[in-house]
């Protein structure tokens, strides 16, 4: 798979009902404070972060029920599976994003987890408002309309 600015990343989870539930404002880029055997668990392609979150604890941000499975050889030194995560990003950054979700009534939703070209572990999360149900309706009206057309043009030549 390749990102927006050409650079080769491999995704690991991705939270596709996301985008469904959500309005998303604005996407950011974050690592992941990581463990050793959640790094190994991760390059298996072993994660779901469909029913996880971001937030604020204290002054940092942190991911929220996302599900890393143990490592198999990792024995005694595994990690928790939905421990809570360190987001790093930069302290402007936090702030921004802290403010529009206790201000604004804003929700940070973890879009994909993937490894960028470098090989580090990176988080997508997304400044978003929650869609109503005849929000989401209309979204997928359109977006079976969209099919719909594509249909037809291809059967007109």
């Amino acid at each position: 798979m390749a990102a927006e600015n050409g650079t080769a990343r491999r995704v690991i989870a991705e939270n596709r009902k996301a985008r469904h539930e959500y309005f998303i404002e604005q996407v950011y880029e974050a690592g992941i404070e990581l463990k050793g055997t959640e790094v190994k668990s991760l390059r298996q392609s072993k994660a779901n972060i469909g029913e996880s979150y971001a937030g604020p604890d204290g002054a940092e941000l942190f991911l929220f029920n996302a599900y890393i499975p143990e490592y198999g050889a990792g024995n005694r030194f595994n990690h928790q599976t939905r421990r809570p995560r360190k987001l790093l990003l930069h302290k402007r950054e936090i702030n921004r994003l802290m403010g529009a979700v206790q201000r604004e009534g804003y929700t940070l939703v973890p879009l994909k987890l993937y490894f960028n070209d470098q090989g580090r572990a990176k988080l997508e999360i997304a400044l978003a408002k929650g869609k109503k149900l005849h929000d989401k309706r209309a979204t997928e009206r359109d977006r079976s309309w969209q099919r719909e057309k594509a249909r037809l043009m291809r059967e007109k030549g």
